[in-house]
């Protein structure tokens, strides 16, 4: 029987295309995917050639019909089945995932723990896809709402995590009836197979799911203008976002649900448990190496504690143990790639030119591998780099202010919108900010807002629509109202 490990290793050896419930290696050009812990190659990833592109979306025109009209309680079984293969290989899998993304192995489970809660949450909703009577305004006529999928989907989601965010696209879609093309990351390529190994394991009909990989801009350029793909749902850069919502709405006016970038605001009060906060947000910031949309990433705390604050965040950040993510006493690994090193550089760079103090870290390690270390920045200007622009990484910049409505004003004084954070044991200042905050999701003393049944997403630049919970579900579904006039 084979090893965890060498299970592993072979996901990596079977890299490729599924296209109309076939494994094929795609065309001549392809790319290698490095493990960021080593800068070694685990394996080579071939990309789809236009041919195969058409293909993919030819299978999910053609699988629509019969996937959309099977019932939903069948569709429920398919995904609950997944969800328990993918329960029964999530050894293997996290190993997969650490190996081509770099965070340490229990961060891998957990994650992979959440994308089953996520197939398992969609399965169960499809006993939940109700329409509804609206009462007449006449005795012989009746008059009711039914939700319909949508149609084919085109799905794109980034690397940082390679296992939930492809989950929700791929579960939602599949449980409201739809097909799907996705192109997941080319940098973590094998979670996202191994996702799709496991749907089609559970029964899942050809052509149903189908993942392809290629250079993105070329992939989302065929997968958009094809005619008959009726919904876009993207996870990743804003001015992606914008150039695919643009694409969308020139190509037959398709429907968008766009994740996008964040720079969530963290808002630590003088009646706040500092101590508390500070290792709560630390433990946030630097989870996956800061790789996070929804990370807290910039911090505003009130004057009279931001130095115990900065303090007890560097004390943590000391704390952590860089090294492979395979390691058991790793507690932080590396980045993704060498353009997040670079940005990390840049980023503690400004901030000292801009006046910030490092309060620890702030330097990349001699040794293989993409690691930077963890690092606290006190005194920051609100015009640093670091404060204005999504870092990515693990970077925690903290700034001070003096009243609520100087932080409210602030925290919202950027254009994202994903995340936002308060520490408060007030009531009162827990209801101001949980208004005032402009945020798609707020967490208040805690940082736990990534979960099945809830919705995800953010506003204004952050993107539009959600992931999650019942609206995550209506995403993929259009209303369509029918009346009968009795004859």
């Amino acid at each position: 029987m084979l090893t965890d490990n060498q299970n592993a290793a072979s996901a990596f050896d079977r890299l490729g295309q599924l296209i109309d419930g076939q494994w094929v290696g795609g065309g001549r050009h392809g790319e290698t995917v490095v493990n960021p812990a080593t800068g070694d190659s685990l394996g080579r990833l071939p990309h789809a050639s236009p041919d195969e592109l058409g293909r993919a979306v030819a299978a999910a025109e053609r699988a629509f019909g019969a996937w959309s009209a099977t019932p939903a309680l069948a569709r429920r079984q398919v995904l609950l089945r997944a969800a328990r293969l993918l329960e029964e290989r999530s050894a293997t899998i996290a190993r997969t995932l650490t190996l081509e993304q770099g965070k340490p192995l229990a961060e891998a489970q957990a994650e992979l723990t959440t994308a089953i809660e996520v197939f398992e949450w969609y399965a169960e909703e499809t006993r939940r896809l109700y329409g509804r009577i609206i009462p007449a305004r006449a005795l012989d006529v009746t008059q009711a709402v039914h939700h319909e999928p949508v149609g084919p989907v085109a799905a794109f989601t980034p690397w940082n995590f390679p296992a939930l965010t492809p989950a929700r696209k791929i579960a939602g879609a599949l449980a409201a009836g739809c097909t799907l093309v996705i192109k997941p990351s080319e940098e973590t390529p094998a979670t996202a197979l191994e996702l799709a190994r496991a749907c089609v394991d559970a029964g899942l009909p050809p052509g149903v799911l189908n993942v392809v990989f290629g250079a993105p801009a070329e992939i989302s350029e065929f997968l958009v203008r094809s005619s008959p793909i009726r919904k876009i749902t993207f996870t990743g850069s804003i001015p992606v976002g914008k150039h695919l919502a643009q694409l969308a709405a020139s190509n037959g006016l398709k429907r968008c649900t766009l994740e996008l970038g964040g720079h969530a605001p963290v808002l630590v009060f003088d009646d706040a448990d500092v101590e508390r906060a500070a290792q709560v947000s630390a433990a946030g910031r630097f989870r996956n190496a800061g790789q996070v949309c929804v990370a807290p990433s910039r911090f505003y705390v009130h004057r009279s504690v931001a130095e115990r604050f900065a303090a007890e965040m560097a004390k943590a950040a000391r704390a952590l143990v860089l090294g492979n993510g395979l390691d058991t006493a790793t507690t932080m690994g590396p980045l993704a790639n060498p353009r997040r090193l670079a940005a990390m550089k840049h980023y503690v760079q400004d901030a000292l030119q801009a006046g910030g103090r490092l309060e620890t870290g702030g330097r990349q390690p001699d040794r293989p591998g993409f690691f930077f270390e963890p690092t606290v920045l006190s005194g920051m200007p609100d015009h640093a780099a670091a404060m204005r622009d999504e870092t990515f990484g693990p970077i925690a910049p903290v700034t001070t202010f003096d009243t609520l409505d100087e932080a409210l004003a602030r925290a919202n004084g950027l254009p994202y919108g994903l995340a936002a954070y308060a520490f408060t044991e007030s009531p009162r200042t827990a209801a101001a900010v949980s208004r005032g905050l402009s945020a798609g999701m707020v967490g208040i003393n805690h940082l736990a807002i990534s979960i099945a049944e809830a919705p995800f997403g953010g506003v204004r630049e952050s993107g539009y629509g959600s992931e999650g919970g019942t609206e995550g579900l209506s995403a993929y579904l259009t209303p369509k109202f029918v009346t009968q006039l009795a004859t």
